[in-house]
């Protein structure tokens, strides 16, 4: 189906999440979706702050959140080129199924389980490292840059994006999905149902069985976690809820790898053909082909399977196994198979195979079976949800017993009359409104499950009675210290549709019920991995607060400052051996080395500032006149009216007090300030004479002629344009009285030079109202002072002799 749109309601703030289940048969991608946490909150009067973020599917309405690929991942370690054809299909799934703009906000996990824990190491990496480019490089997800987690899939480089998980993580993910989809975590229901001194039942103990392994997950009583010897088989569970604020769980959590039912047949027919005699087996078939056959009680009466073997003298031989159907004889003959022999350690509780394990209260603890507990139960008994052992063995015993020829024609038959729809009983039990007779399966339930049935049943049985410890007769009236724990999990197994009583007669909530889903959503490990996910998105209330991260994962820990270039406090620490008593740090109060250190600093600062006092004198002239430049104009230019310099004594005004302006200010510093690193990159010449200076200074080139040039020639640029004297030329000769050697301007524009006479008087200042230069009114000066009155405007009354 093609993405929501934006304009969905359903999308608004809504995060994604992917994981692929990387197992044995084959990869099972699924999609989850959850509101963005710090919207959820956002909403005014939320009661949400102290619940978790809600899971959901990740599609509205439809079933495409999930989609399966056969063969299994670890069929591609000895091809591994070939894994990207074989996720294609999934990765293109995803990317139709979320909407592009969420991409590269979705992360995406490719978790490995018991497939490919099975492959060499090498082979292991070079899968995982295929899976890695292949989603990095036909994607957009989010995925990990580093190999953070060096056990697992070491050099991929997607670091916990691609890797394989242990079977306690799986055991753990699990265990968070139930207690999730069961409100385990709910600070509200314990408060409200749960008594605080039995707290410790409010979580449900987590079964998974597979074809290769079984795991466990439970979270111990009180007593149990503050116990000295099972302080390091706990692990930490920590998860933060909507309102920021965290919540922690002390889980034990082991897995026995060959305890699955598949590896435990194959364990069982090694034995059975082992302690088989040849004395004791019979034959059957005829001539050449006929091989011994050894009775199985694990198997459907008269049916026939045949088994090899691997002998260390023969090598590998087929057996005949012979079905003879009895459901007791089979208990007895699969029990040896869970090595209860092995030694447990001195003051510990062994489950099996000598695994410690914490004590387990079944007065309060309450178990949820997933996978081939709820198959073994559900698909052929019709016996899925709350456990009773009466109801359990009768219906076993009742399968086992049946010939397999009829077993084979009541699934043909039921399977064209019921279709789809599994309705196998046990001849006793109620099911829809009538007894369900033994025998009536759905197309779910294939001849492959019927052959193995009897064997799995009886060591379903096995590990939940003899491995586990959970009673086979539960007191059907309860029990005094249990009954308000008891009654809080019944009734929320109740609104979860769980825990349902195969017979009309109330019991107790019992101590096991088998399960596959939850208000129609699958009991997955990869939900646990989910809510982690969604939880690492959630603000903390507290700055300090650690950052969520996967159970059995290195915490991701905040970085620490970097020091600085220089840590005095370690310099001196290596050489304080060295030093007198009296020079260290704890008798003086202070560091000496940093002592030193800024010492040597500011002395080298003051000796550059001392040799470059010419430069920085000039530079705080520039910077004084870029600073003030209106009131500098104003001053020279009332001077020149009174034939004064500006730094004559007898011109002295304060400045027009005026508003300090921050931008123009800003400005002007920042202008004087380029112009002071270019003066700096710059190197000072050697100041010229007075007379050079004041003839460079004064007259400019005029007319396409040097001032210097005392023969009248033209300038050496032939394109000289002619000289026009403005306010700037007037004002860069106002600095000082005009020089009596300096030449004098013709009538037609020429310069002359000086002569004796001339020598002797100065020359008249210009006019500022004068819009041009008059070179008629230049005339030398006599020596007594004229008087601006009577001169009628700026002309001399002096006598003017001409040249």
């Amino acid at each position: 189906m093609p993405p929501p749109t934006a304009s969905d309601a359903w999308l608004a703030s809504r995060r994604f999440g992917i994981v692929i289940d990387a197992g044995s048969s084959g990869s099972r991608l699924q999609i989850y979706s959850w509101k963005d946490p710090r919207t959820v909150r956002a909403e005014p009067g939320s009661p949400n702050h102290g619940k978790l973020p809600k899971i959901e599917k990740g599609t509205i309405d439809s079933e495409d959140w999930v989609m399966k690929v056969e063969p299994g991942l670890s069929t591609f370690g000895d091809k591994p080129s070939g894994v990207a054809a074989y996720l294609r299909p999934l990765l293109a799934h995803a990317l139709v199924t979320i909407p592009p703009s969420l991409h590269s906000q979705t992360p995406i996990f490719l978790l490995a389980t018991a497939g490919m824990r099975l492959l060499h190491p090498t082979q292991q990496r070079d899968v995982l490292r295929e899976v890695c480019d292949f989603l990095r490089f036909h994607s957009n997800f989010k995925v990990e840059d580093s190999n953070l987690h060096s056990g697992l899939g070491v050099g991929h480089g997607c670091g916990s994006s691609v890797r394989i998980i242990s079977g306690e993580e799986e055991g753990l993910f699990g265990w968070l999905a139930v207690n999730y989809l069961m409100d385990g975590f709910d600070t509200h229901l314990k408060s409200k149902s749960i008594d605080p001194s039995h707290a410790d039942g409010s979580t449900y103990g987590f079964l998974d069985m597979g074809g290769a392994s079984t795991q466990i997950a439970y979270e111990p009583s009180h007593e149990q976690q503050e116990s000295p010897e099972n302080q390091s088989s706990l692990v930490d569970v920590r998860l933060r809820l909507l309102g920021g604020d965290e919540i922690r769980h002390r889980v034990f959590v082991t897995t026995w790898l060959g305890y699955g039912t598949n590896q435990a047949r194959e364990r069982y027919v090694d034995k059975v053909i082992k302690d088989a005699s040849t004395s004791s087996a019979t034959s059957v078939g005829q001539g050449a082909t006929d091989l011994p056959v050894i009775l199985d009680p694990c198997l459907p009466t008269n049916l026939t399977r045949r088994e090899k073997h691997l002998d260390t003298k023969t090598g590998i031989t087929s057996r005949m196994l012979l079905g003879t159907g009895s459901f007791n004889e089979c208990l007895a003959a699969t029990e040896p198979l869970l090595n209860k022999n092995v030694p447990c350690p001195d003051s510990r509780s062994c489950l099996f195979n000598g695994v410690p394990a914490p004590l387990i209260d079944f007065s309060v603890s309450r178990f949820i079976g997933v996978s081939e507990y709820w198959y073994s139960s559900e698909n052929v008994f019709g016996l899925g949800g709350g456990y009773d052992f009466v109801q359990y063995e009768r219906a076993a015993s009742a399968f086992c017993g049946q010939s397999w020829d009829d077993l084979v024609t009541a699934h043909d038959k039921t399977k064209l009359e019921h279709g789809k729809e599994g309705l196998g009983g046990d001849g006793h039990t109620e099911k829809h409104g009538e007894i369900v007779d033994v025998g009536q399966w759905g197309r779910n339930v294939e001849l492959k499950r019927l052959e193995m049935q009897c064997f799995k049943a009886a060591w379903i049985v096995n590990v939940l009675h003899e491995g586990i410890g959970i009673p086979r007769i539960v007191d059907s009236r309860g029990n005094s210290t249990d009954q308000d724990t008891g009654a809080s999990v019944s009734i929320s197994a109740e609104e979860k549709g769980l825990g349902q009583s195969h017979s009309s007669k109330k019991r107790p909530s019992p101590t096991f019920q088998s399960m596959d889903s939850v208000n129609d959503t699958a009991i997955s490990w990869t939900l646990g991995k989910m809510v982690i996910e969604a939880c690492k998105g959630i603000p903390p209330a507290s700055k300090q607060a650690i950052p969520i991260a996967d159970p059995m994962q290195p915490v991701p820990q905040i970085p620490p400052p970097k020091p600085g270039p220089w840590d005095f406090d370690a310099l001196e620490d290596s050489i304080s051996h060295r030093l007198p008593q009296r020079l260290t740090r704890h008798s003086l109060g202070f560091s000496p080395i940093a002592f030193a250190f800024y010492s040597t600093v500011l002395a080298i600062c003051l000796y550059m500032l001392w040799r470059m006092r010419p430069r920085l004198r000039t530079l705080a002239r520039r910077w004084r006149r870029a600073l003030y430049p209106t009131e500098q104009m104003d001053r020279m230019e009332y001077a020149m009216e009174g034939g004064h310099t500006v730094s004559s004594p007898l011109f002295s005004r304060p400045g027009t007090p005026s508003f300090p302006n921050p931008h123009s200010h800003a400005a002007k510093i920042t202008s004087a300030l380029r112009t002071s690193l270019r003066d700096l990159a710059t190197p000072i010449q050697r100041a010229a004479s007075p007379f050079q200076n004041k003839r460079a200074s004064s007259f400019p080139p005029v007319n396409g002629y040097e001032s210097g040039n005392g023969s009248g020639s033209p300038a050496t640029p032939p394109t000289a344009r002619p000289y026009h004297l403005s306010v700037n030329t007037l004002n860069s000769t106002r600095s000082s009285a005009p020089s009596p050697n300096s030449p004098a301007i013709l009538s037609n524009g020429f310069l002359k030079e000086p002569t004796s006479s001339s020598l002797q008087t100065p020359v008249y200042s210009l006019s500022r109202n004068s819009s041009s230069v008059n070179l008629t009114t230049i005339v030398p000066r006599t020596s007594s002072v004229m008087s601006r009155q009577a001169t009628n405007g700026h002309t001399p009354t002096s006598s003017m002799s001409d040249e």
